[in-house]
C-alpha cells in the first residue's frame, strides 16, 4: 500500500487486488478555519483519509458506504442525499459498497475549536439543527421559490448547496447583494446580518457549516 500526500491528506491508494482506488479529492475550499474536500467514489473504490482534524461529511446523494478505521471495527451505513454527520478525527478508508455514485464533501476543522455552546442563538425560526459541539454549529436551511426568510445573524459558515435557487441578500441599512447559489456548489460565506430572499422558481436547500 502506498501513500500520497494531497493539500495535507494522506491518500492511501489500496492495492489492486484489495480494492479499487478512487481519485484523489478535489479541493474546494481552503482558508484558517477549514479545509473541505470533494469526493466522488464509483462503485466498490476505495479512498482513505489520515484522519489529522474532526470533520463533518454531507453527502450529495444516496449509497452504502463503508469506513475501516486503522483500529477498531469497521462501520457500514446507507446515506441518502442531505445526509450530514460528524466523526472525530481517525483515520482509516472510505468504500462506496452501493451501486451508485458515492458523492461528498468533507468539511475537516483546523483549529481547536471553542467551549461555547451558540444553540440556535441568532439563526432563523425555519433553520434546522443537525450537530453542535466544540468543532461546528451544522443546521439545515430551506427557504422554498419565491419566498422570504426572517432577518437574522450567522457566523461565518460552509455552504454545501443540495438545491440551488437565484438568492438575494436584503442587509439592515436596505442595501441588498446577490447570493445565488447552484447546486452542488461549495461556498464560503463571512458572517452577517441580513434577510435571505428566494428570487427564483426552484426551492433552495443548504446545509451550512459554522466552525468555531
Amino acid at each position: 500500500m502506498s501513500t500520497r500526500t494531497l493539500f495535507g491528506l494522506s491518500i492511501l491508494c489500496a492495492a489492486p487486488a484489495l480494492a479499487v482506488a478512487a481519485a484523489a479529492p478535489a479541493e474546494v475550499l481552503h482558508n484558517d478555519k477549514v479545509v473541505v474536500m470533494e469526493y466522488k467514489l464509483s462503485p466498490g473504490e476505495t479512498v482513505g483519509v489520515h484522519g489529522d482534524h474532526p470533520a463533518v461529511t454531507v453527502y450529495f446523494g444516496g449509497s452504502s458506504v463503508r469506513f475501516e478505521p486503522g483500529a477498531g471495527a469497521p462501520t457500514e451505513t446507507a446515506v441518502k442525499r442531505g445526509d450530514t454527520v460528524y466523526s472525530p478525527a481517525q483515520a482509516g478508508q472510505i468504500k462506496n459498497t452501493g451501486n451508485t455514485e458515492l458523492h461528498f464533501v468533507r468539511v475537516e476543522f483546523l483549529t481547536a475549536g471553542l467551549p461555547e455552546t451558540w444553540g440556535r442563538t441568532g439563526l432563523a425560526p425555519n433553520y434546522k439543527m443537525l450537530i453542535e459541539n466544540q468543532y461546528t454549529r451544522t443546521y439545515d436551511i430551506r427557504i422554498p421559490a419565491h419566498t422570504n426568510e426572517p432577518q437574522h445573524t450567522h457566523h461565518a459558515r460552509v455552504v454545501v448547496c443540495l438545491s440551488g435557487a437565484i438568492l438575494k441578500h436584503k442587509m439592515p441599512d436596505g442595501s441588498e447583494e446577490p447570493s445565488t447559489l447552484k447546486t452542488g456548489e461549495v461556498a464560503w460565506r463571512r458572517g452577517a446580518t441580513h434577510i435571505g430572499q428566494n428570487l427564483g422558481d426552484t426551492d433552495l436547500w443548504v446545509i451550512a457549516v459554522e466552525p468555531k
